[in-house]
């Protein structure tokens, strides 16, 4: 069905076909999704959405699915399992090494297999959720078939699940198809003038073009994991050493060295001209860097550069050279005008703080346009910054006279 618009309206969709299947099994009762700590985070939202129950499984030491847990989870709730809901390859950046015995494993109890599609960039031409004992899955045309996503839209995540749950897609009553669950979005087809960047992106890559994609944004995950492993530890890796499509980059151990946290790499990377990788999920105190099969090598190599350079910054401060309160990291992002100030009170350069040492002569330099902010008190102090009602007033009067 193409008519969710988002990846996360495509869960729900997903999940209200596997419902709807098991309630005209005369199994209604089942209603326990199982969510393992690995998945994409929308998955428990959906799963209490359509009114199932969360239970979340364990990960080992790899961050693969413990198998152990899971099936003491099975077992457990057996008579009311309705289905798991896994992400492969899975947030922690690593291809589940038991994929198949995990889909085995529910499918023996009962319950369904719902393949989160957010990370299908690293499975078009490698890999078939089907194949491996997938049931439902969504594909996030936005991030592995080409659409736009900034600004939060517009959103594409159609649902596709194996022959038995057909009948229980989405329907919609202005196409004549009135299916079991009725509509998930107000149109038929969903966000159909979309749909055609997906499909020239597929006429225009080929079967081999799509592969090389996924080939190159597992490579270049790779390739920034390895390039930074003497400077941050990558947290979950396979057994060979290898990622998946993203790496989680361990920051947690630099607060006790040097009171640096995850946040101030994220915010020192805007003086070096990056948006910061996604922060602190799906573990705290970390980056998660996914490259895709977008960038340039040259632009991985500059974004590894400037981590490498960072994590020099935070040597320096481990070494005493500048204080755990007052150093380059703890005062990003440094503005223009921060640095053009008379009086600098800082105990390294004004270069330094800009990110001005080492640069290529004629390259660009980004000047972020607001400084350090406090997070947790913005988070917990809302305020509207909106034009009060009251001015529209004034204005039409004034407009009247």
């Amino acid at each position: 069905s193409l008519q969710p618009n988002a990846g996360s309206q495509g869960e729900y969709a997903g999940l209200l076909a596997i419902r709807a299947w098991q309630q005209a099994r005369g199994q209604g009762q089942r209603d326990v999704c199982l969510i393992p700590s690995s998945a994409h985070g929308t998955n428990p939202a959906s799963a209490q959405m359509v009114g199932m129950k969360v239970v979340v499984t364990k990960c080992d030491d790899n961050g693969n699915v413990d198998l152990a847990d899971l099936k003491v989870k099975c077992e457990q709730h057996a008579d009311k399992l309705a289905c798991i809901m896994i992400t492969y390859p899975s947030t922690h950046g690593v291809f589940e090494t038991h994929v198949k015995e995990v889909c085995q494993l529910v499918h023996q109890h009962g319950g369904r297999v719902y393949l989160d599609g957010a990370n299908m960039n690293a499975m078009v031409g490698v890999a078939a959720p089907g194949e491996f004992g997938g049931d439902v899955s969504h594909l996030n045309l936005h991030k592995t078939f080409c659409i736009p996503h900034g600004g939060g839209g517009p959103g594409v995540g159609p649902v596709c699940v194996v022959e038995d749950l057909v009948p229980y897609l989405p329907g919609h009553q202005t196409a004549g198809d009135a299916r079991k669950i009725g509509a998930v979005s107000a149109a038929p087809l969903g966000n159909a003038a979309v749909l055609p960047i997906s499909w020239m992106y597929v006429r225009m890559m080929g079967g081999a073009g799509l592969t090389h994609a996924t080939e190159a944004a597992i490579l270049s995950a790779n390739y920034i994991s390895k390039r930074l492993k003497d400077h941050y530890p990558t947290l979950y890796a396979s057994a060979n050493g290898h990622v998946a499509h993203e790496c989680i980059l361990d920051l947690r151990g630099l607060k006790d060295t040097s009171g640096v946290m995850a946040e101030d790499v994220a915010k020192r990377l805007a003086d070096y001209g990056f948006h910061a990788p996604t922060l602190s999920f799906p573990v705290a105190n970390t980056l998660m860097v996914e490259p895709t099969e977008s960038e340039t090598l040259e632009e991985i190599d500059r974004f590894v550069d400037a981590m490498i350079a960072i994590r020099e910054e935070i040597r320096r401060v481990e070494r005493s050279e500048w204080p755990q309160d007052d150093n380059p990291l703890k005062n990003a992002p440094h503005t223009a005008d921060s640095l053009l100030t008379a009086d600098w009170p800082h105990p390294y350069p004004r270069e330094v703080g800009g990110a001005l040492a080492g640069r290529l002569p004629g390259s660009v330099k980004y000047w972020p346009p607001v400084g350090r902010v406090d997070n947790v008190y913005g988070d917990r102090n809302l305020f509207c910054s909106c034009v009060p009602v009251e001015a529209f007033a004034d204005e039409a009067v004034d407009a009247a006279a």
